[in-house]
């Protein structure tokens, strides 16, 4: 899978979490259903083939007559984002728009469904702790960065909606050169993670090693052979979360 693509799953598995979490959080679950349904314009008929059920199972879902559990929920999403996909996306291309989530910067973004210790971060990314301290906190997803693109494109408001992203969850930079600028930039900010990761840097600079030491910041460095390779690796860590 191209980096392309990875990045485009992660703005759709974002978009998808953000509808779910709009109908669930709804007074009006059936209606939420109905208003994302209309609004990617899909009929009950095509979305109850695209899921595999009858058109009158939708209707008693949108009407209220069926009780709609996150299992459904997610299906349901599910099915108008793979209706859209083969539309050309023209629906999830405006939610992430309206979203703020099209960072060209980021290149992959997950959640692990538990907590994972550093230990298994470090076999994950075939890593090496260079710090004279590691953490013993857990992570709980990770965020992958281009840090050239970051550097080129981040705005002051982004920098912020970014550094929210990074709660509890451990940032992976690719394209590295030192690390200086990105342990720089987290010095300076008011939200920092406890791990982070530099995909092959040409060389560490002492700076930013010591920075790390400072700030309590666990640096790992990955010698994964690819940034494709790396974000395997990382995904690998969903199945064992």
């Amino acid at each position: 899978m191209a980096v392309d693509e990875l990045f485009d799953s992660y703005i759709i598995e974002t978009i998808g979490k953000r509808i779910s979490g709009d109908i669930v959080w709804s007074k009006d679950i059936s209606g939420s259903l109905r208003k994302w349904r209309e609004m990617f314009n899909v009929s009950q008929g095509e979305l109850a083939r695209e899921m595999g059920i009858k058109q009158s199972v939708i209707a008693d879902y949108e009407r209220g007559r069926r009780q709609a559990g996150s299992e459904f929920i997610k299906r349901y999403v599910s099915a108008l984002i793979s209706i859209d996909a083969r539309r050309g996306y023209k629906v999830v291309k405006e939610l992430a728009k309206m979203f703020g989530i099209n960072f060209p910067f980021i290149v992959d973004m997950r959640d692990f469904n538990s907590p994972i210790c550093i230990d298994k971060l470090i076999r994950a990314v075939d890593g090496v702790v260079v710090n004279s301290f590691v953490t013993d906190k857990k992570v709980y997803g990770y965020v992958v960065t281009d840090s050239i693109r970051a550097i080129l494109s981040l705005s002051g408001l982004e920098f912020y909606q970014v550094l929210s992203m990074m709660v509890n969850r451990v940032v992976v930079f690719t394209r590295v050169s030192s690390g200086r600028s990105p342990m720089i930039a987290l010095k300076v900010a008011p939200i920092r993670p406890q791990v982070v990761v530099f995909h092959r840097p040409v060389k560490l600079d002492p700076l930013a090693l010591m920075l790390s030491e400072v700030e309590g910041i666990n640096i790992i460095v990955s010698m994964k052979p690819t940034e494709e390779d790396l974000i395997k690796g990382l995904r690998s860590l969903l199945a064992e979360s």
